[in-house]
């Protein structure tokens, strides 16, 4: 895992422990005659790496459309799959700032392909259909819970208690929340106790929806980078460097 590998570097140690599995949905060969000509599609839009991961494919080789990518994993994503990204997000790595792109102000009949995970957000969808857009949604893949042994968890439970752990990474809500659903009641004590890292205020208020009272250390955005920048700071914050 390149985030695991980062902290490593800076004298970290980690403890991984899988939150969530990425499955494929559907058929690859029925999906791409149900959306038919990509041409067709006055944009198609990516929502994460992984949409890259099992949609990429579905474009067939044809380097003229017109893509967008929320976030720069995204988008690093189809460089390496050989596409140009014409639209990113604005301001910040999400799809508050897709929507901020000027190309996606006034969409009044255009056609615009979402290519997507199954339970990800409607915020685009519903965005983008009030500004007057046809949009075509096309889930690729669904996140489910990982679920541990008991072995495991009990393994982690003694991590915590003999304090080599004091920071849970959650790079998404949906990874926060499979965390916090796996976690037997010692464990979640253990998870109100330490600080967490989460990529921005969207992702924070929603753990504490979840009743989450552990201290969260924000950082600007899910890229490797930011997350590491951000624990660096509080660490030098704790030390007094």
């Amino acid at each position: 895992m390149p985030l695991c590998r980062l902290l490593e570097t800076q004298g970290a140690s980690t403890l991984r422990l899988p939150a969530v599995e990425i499955r494929p949905c559907g058929d690859r060969r029925a999906l791409a005659v149900q959306l038919g000509a990509f041409e067709s599609f006055d944009l198609i839009i990516f929502t994460s790496a992984n949409a890259v991961r099992f949609g990429a494919s579905l474009l067939a080789q044809k380097r003229d459309l017109t893509l967008a990518a929320i976030g720069p994993a995204t988008a690093r994503a189809l460089n390496l799959a050989g596409y140009r990204v014409a639209v990113q997000p604005v301001g910040t790595t999400d799809s508050e700032g897709l929507l901020r792109h000027p190309r996606l102000e006034h969409l009044a009949g255009r056609r615009i392909l979402l290519l997507k995970g199954s339970n990800g957000r409607q915020l685009l969808e519903q965005e983008l259909t009030r500004r007057g857009a046809q949009v075509v949604q096309a889930d690729l893949y669904q996140v489910v819970p990982a679920t541990p042994s008991a072995a495991t968890l009990a393994a982690v439970l003694e991590r915590f208690r003999s304090g080599e752990i004091q920071v849970i990474t959650a790079t998404s809500l949906s990874l926060g929340g499979s965390l916090l659903d796996m976690a037997t009641p010692e464990l979640r004590r253990e998870f109100d106790r330490v600080h967490w890292l989460v990529p921005g205020a969207r992702i924070a208020a929603g753990l504490r929806e979840r009743r989450l009272m552990a201290p969260l250390l924000q950082a600007e955005s899910a890229e490797d980078q930011d997350l590491v920048a951000a624990l660096i700071r509080w660490r030098s914050s704790v030390s007094g460097a």
